[in-house]
């Protein structure tokens, strides 16, 4: 069986899932999971976690995010991207400068709406299935954070084009963002495509198409596609561990945040003497404890 992380350039028309279950037939195993879901319409970087490394993908989906958005201002569905029924159209003759100043006041901690196309909760259904039945319900702000918004391409007519570059937190709605980003210049929008290039220091640059996967399945070259737990998980702090120190960890004991040497409070990824994964630790204050031990 597989451990690691799978980067996979996801196309449209999927769904997350459905990628997992490809995975899942190339691979010969059950244990795959994913970080970070994609709608079908989204394309870009979907990591999965193979083996033991479904334990560490919440460590992957804390990352920050980067996005490519296209989106079509003046128009408005009814799930905020083209798949939806179009509810309003009104011409907003807008320039790239207007768009890039309501964009700024996004920039930062706020609070967002999550879209009733999503799979969050409410009163334990999904709201995606209530949005399917024409229902829609009251849905709590949450806070995200926007670490920058930029402008990449703009074609201006009465219903503009604009391309943006969206740096942000876990848990944002990048089409709720550029509605709201439309709404703050007295509109509505919707999103025609989306892109996902990065969750932390993992860039879909280094993303496998599912046909290039499924070619070294044939030629027996898929082990080669898998990053080690450790490489996944580059990002994080990382201290080696050996003697008492290591034999302490394999036992998910708590330890004395010096043996770790100097790091900063957060999880930590424990190595042994040869660069492999042994635990994520979680250093606070004077002590370290278990996250998640592999061994």
């Amino acid at each position: 069986m597989a451990d690691g992380f799978l980067l996979v350039d996801k196309p449209g028309g999927m769904t997350s899932h459905d990628v997992v279950a490809r995975a899942r037939r190339l691979f010969g195993q059950r244990k795959i999971g994913h970080a970070g879901t994609l709608d079908p319409m989204a394309t870009g970087l979907l990591v999965l976690g193979l083996g033991r490394a479904t334990r560490l993908l919440r460590f992957v989906q804390e990352g920050e995010k980067a996005y490519v958005a296209r989106a079509c201002l003046g128009v408005a569905t009814d799930t905020l991207d083209a798949d939806g029924a179009i509810l309003d159209r009104e011409p907003m003759p807008v320039s790239a400068e207007d768009v890039a100043g309501a964009a700024r006041r996004f920039v930062g901690d706020i609070l967002q709406v999550p879209p009733m196309v999503s799979a969050l909760k409410v009163d334990g259904r999904r709201l995606h299935d209530l949005a399917r039945e024409g229902i829609e319900v009251e849905r709590e702000a949450r806070p995200v954070t926007i670490h920058e918004i930029r402008v990449l391409d703009f074609a201006p007519s009465d219903y503009p084009e604009v391309s943006l570059l969206v740096r942000c937190s876990t848990g944002t709605y990048v089409r709720t963002l550029a509605d709201d980003i439309a709404r703050a210049l007295g509109g509505r929008a919707h999103l025609t495509a989306l892109r996902r290039t990065a969750i932390g220091r993992l860039d879909v640059s280094e993303a496998w198409p599912l046909d290039d996967l499924a070619a070294a399945a044939e030629d027996g070259t898929l082990p080669g596609t898998v990053l080690s737990p450790a490489a996944g998980l580059a990002g994080m702090p990382a201290a080696r561990v050996s003697g008492d120190t290591a034999l302490a960890v394999t036992h998910g004991a708590a330890i004395a945040s010096r043996a770790l040497g100097a790091q900063p409070e957060g999880p930590v990824r424990l190595l042994d003497e040869d660069g492999a994964l042994v635990a994520v630790y979680r250093v606070a204050g004077d002590v370290a404890r278990a996250e998640v031990v592999l061994s």
